[in-house]
């Protein structure tokens, strides 16, 4: 194939990116599902933030995410269900079912990341 300096205007690039994306957070939450924190953690930069106004605080960087894990998944057993994906802009809009030991055992929430190569640099997280 003859190199050219066109711009790729392919959109199976951006598809793949989304689709790897898509993957990755399935990934995420199948391991978010084991309570592993190591292994949890290993899915974000280390200057990652999520940010979940439901708990009033943004978590940065790993020690303050491991924190957010503990409190609201490990110690709620929760499990977390993948409902959905899109691609939004330079993010992923990503919704779940939530169930556990917390108030009421279920509800759902939203997921807006934000990635930096193959890893989640920035979370923001609502509940529905």
């Amino acid at each position: 194939m003859p190199h050219t300096d066109q711009p790729n205007t392919d959109q199976s690039s951006t598809n793949r990116t989304t689709t790897d994306q898509a993957v990755l957070v399935g990934d995420w939450i199948t391991a978010t599902n084991t309570h592993d924190v190591d292994q949890y953690l290993a899915f974000f930069t280390d200057d990652a933030v999520l940010d979940d106004p439901s708990v009033g605080e943004a978590f940065t960087g790993k020690p303050g995410i491991a924190r957010y894990f503990q409190s609201y998944f490990v110690s709620y057993n929760t499990q977390t269900r993948l409902v959905s994906t899109e691609a939004r802009g330079d993010s992923l809009h990503v919704e779940v079912d939530f169930t556990g030991d917390f108030p009421g055992g279920q509800t759902g929430g939203t997921f807006e990341i934000t990635f930096a190569g193959q890893k989640l640099a920035r979370v923001q997280a609502d509940l529905l």
